[in-house]
């Protein structure tokens, strides 16, 4: 993609924007790197997808992989927006990207790759997948690999439009008894029969409970430090994920799941969406310790 350039606004001293420190990656953008800082508290990271997926369509599991990149466009430089001829330039760089991704999808299936990978996210992944099915891509034998792809994703597409499609998560409602257990309390706590909930759903409630049980463990009115010390050292325990452990680094490790998408035929009841292809076990599915380059972790 060409570099971007801003013209100032108006009544500004200077076109710059502001940046943070150290990050390379576009705000939107996928990515298995942590923005925490030496100074911030761990995260109990339920729904890890970056690194996640890497894992789960590593290895034999995938032959022959094309790789789709997301031409990321937006969530830049937003006061340019506040002028109109800035935001027709926008709107004209979409309908660039847009068209751009459509060739890249073309250039895909051209590639007779058995495996096409998408590494977008949100709505690019989702006009991403819909596009695949009006091009007959799955149809023609090729697999789609969602990077980062959640049930609420599966759930939005439809199963004719999402069958097929191979994706990693690190949690599934209908995965046992606890998970299925859970989602029944989901429901009835917010009156939404027809909604299921996603990995990112499900890491917020599992990293919530451990926190409270680190609090109760410690007793009184404890630090913010003090806590996050007793959430490292306990291991974790939920119906979600089931047993695990917080590494130094912060990140929440536990098994993570490859899924493929059932066809329509396949679906016996609502939010039935995946099969289960293969479980990667705990310390094979998130990026090794010593490759994080993590600053609260030393030798």
């Amino acid at each position: 993609m060409a570099k971007r350039t801003s013209r100032p606004r108006p009544g500004s001293s200077s076109g710059r924007r502001s940046s943070t420190p150290g990050r390379s990656t576009p705000p939107g953008c996928a990515t298995s790197s942590s923005t925490r800082t030496s100074g911030s508290p761990p995260r109990e990271e339920g729904s890890q997808a970056g690194a996640t997926a890497a894992q789960g369509r590593g290895g034999n599991t995938v032959e022959e992989l094309y790789l789709r990149h997301a031409a990321m466009v937006l969530g830049r430089c937003r006061y340019l927006l506040r002028d109109e001829e800035a935001a027709r330039d926008a709107a004209a760089r979409r309908k660039d990207a847009e068209l751009a991704a459509k060739e890249l999808l073309l250039q895909a299936q051209a590639s007779k790759a058995k495996v096409i990978g998408l590494a977008n996210a949100g709505g690019d992944t989702i006009n991403s997948i819909k596009q695949a099915a009006e091009f007959g891509i799955v149809k023609g034998g090729q697999s789609l690999a969602g990077l980062l792809v959640f049930a609420t994703d599966v759930a939005a597409l439809g199963m004719p439009t999402a069958q097929g499609l191979v994706l990693t998560e690190t949690f599934y409602w209908d995965l046992n008894d606890g998970t299925r257990a859970w989602t029944k309390r989901w429901h009835a706590e917010r009156n939404a029969p027809g909604k299921y909930p996603a990995m990112n759903q499900a890491g917020v409630y599992a990293g919530t409970l451990h926190y409270l049980k680190a609090r109760a463990a410690l007793g009184g009115n404890p630090d913010g430090k003090s806590v996050v010390a007793k959430m490292k050292e306990m291991p974790t325990d939920d119906p979600l994920f089931g047993e695990g452990t917080i590494r130094a680094d912060g990140r929440k490790i536990h098994p993570a799941y490859l899924f493929e998408v059932k066809s329509p035929a396949e679906s016996k009841y609502p939010g039935d969406f995946y099969k289960l292809r293969a479980t990667i076990p705990a310390d094979e599915a998130f990026r090794p310790l010593k490759e994080g380059n993590c600053p609260m972790v030393s030798g």
